[in-house]
């Protein structure tokens, strides 16, 4: 509103104070309308993202599919995913330089490629994947010398020194099955091995591949594999292998058959219908003589390698470890050999802990050879239970 409308012949008529007050009065209604029209411009942006919102949700859905193969006319050959169904189809033409077989896709209802996905992974698979190396070393492993080294020849220097078997020209072993009784120590070598190969270490449960619908199990195999090739080079640890690497049967229930399957994706992989590239398998269990032959053929696992129970001089290496950050007095670790026999690593570690907390409870200053021995009769009567493969 412009200010001269005041400027008539009545104006003389008209208070100054009364022509100040109209003027403040102009001057809010203008910044009401600002902030109206500031209002109304957010407003006008809120509904045009709504509208977009909404034509995308309109939008008909896209399929997931893998290229199987580029044919010679350009065509490419699509396996759908979930139904395994399979069909010849065009792409759009700034795509049709950058697909492979292999690549996941996303296709139209009218099975068209639109756009490239690349490898999707299930998450239960990339939670496997260590972020961060265990904090173990084989300086934290008590004995075992000899599979130590076995291990390592045949899983760390194929990653870390692989111009001295190009030089020798020797294959060096596809994978490593460490067998024993619990607490023997194999997973801590997985461990050591992963902090020292400098690899991607991706450790696995068996029974994490154990799934109650059918080809599941096998898909996390296949997920597995892939982004450890992805992520070469990687390291495969699977921990309790039996629980998909049994004996197969005929009992032809659909859990079993499930489980079958799983285990003959395995199987595939390990036989290198693919090339697994800097990818090397290690494997642990227990019961060894539960595992299907299949599985432990040379060509799957080469070198199957027992953990046995410490002896002596391992038992001792094994005290001085979990003993070195106690606070002892008059303690002899030769006679806490000899109280140990037949004790395995874990054991050993569990009567230094529980050693230390009998001093704690009696509110001493150290530990003395009372509370080991104390400690080692707890220990092995909460353990007396054995299993009947190793009595």
């Amino acid at each position: 509103m412009d200010e001269t409308i005041f400027n008539n012949p009545d104006e003389d008529n008209i208070s100054k104070p009364r022509i100040q007050e109209l003027n403040e009065q102009v001057q809010d209604l203008r910044m009401k309308v600002e902030v109206l029209n500031r209002e109304v411009s957010r407003l006008e942006k809120d509904n045009a993202q709504l509208k977009k919102e909404n034509n995308q949700l309109k939008r008909p859905p896209l399929f997931v599919a893998a290229v199987v193969d580029i044919l010679e006319s350009g065509e490419v050959y699509l396996r759908q995913q979930g139904n395994n169904q399979e069909y010849i189809t065009h792409s759009l033409e700034a795509l049709q330089g950058q697909l492979r077989p292999g690549m996941k896709v996303a296709v139209n209802n009218a099975l068209s490629i639109v756009k490239i996905i690349g490898n999707t992974f299930d998450t239960r698979v990339r939670v496997m994947e260590l972020e961060e190396s265990p904090n173990v070393s084989f300086k934290n492993v008590g004995g075992l010398k000899e599979e130590i080294e076995e291990v390592r020849e045949a899983v760390e220097y194929p990653l870390t020194k692989p111009e001295v078997f190009e030089r020798i020209g020797v294959e060096p072993p596809k994978g490593i099955l460490l067998y024993g009784p619990p607490g023997t120590g194999k997973t801590l070598i997985a461990k050591a091995v992963a902090n020292q190969a400098n690899a991607t270490f991706i450790r696995m449960s068996g029974s994490e591949l154990v799934h109650k619908f059918i080809g599941e199990g096998a898909q996390l195999v296949r997920d597995l594999f892939t982004l450890a090739r992805e992520r070469s080079p990687a390291i495969v640890f699977i921990d309790e292998i039996d629980s998909i690497g049994s004996m197969r049967t005929q009992d032809g229930t659909s859990g079993s058959a499930e489980v079958q399957r799983t285990l003959m994706q395995l199987l595939a992989e390990m036989d290198g219908f693919d090339n697994r590239g800097n990818v090397r398998i290690m494997a642990a269990t227990n019961r060894v003589d539960m595992l299907d032959p299949a599985l432990l053929r040379p060509g799957r696992f080469d070198r199957i390698l027992e953990v046995s129970l410490p002896d002596e001089s391992a038992r001792l290496e094994i005290l001085k470890i979990h003993s070195s950050k106690l606070n002892m007095k008059n303690v002899d670790l030769l006679d806490l050999v000899k109280l140990t026999e037949n004790t395995t690593g874990a054991e050993i570690q569990a009567i230094c802990r529980e050693a230390g907390m009998i001093a704690v409870r009696k509110d001493l200053n150290y530990v003395t050879m009372k509370n080991f021995e104390d400690a080692v009769l707890k220990v092995r009567k909460k353990n007396k239970t054995e299993d009947i493969m190793y009595i």
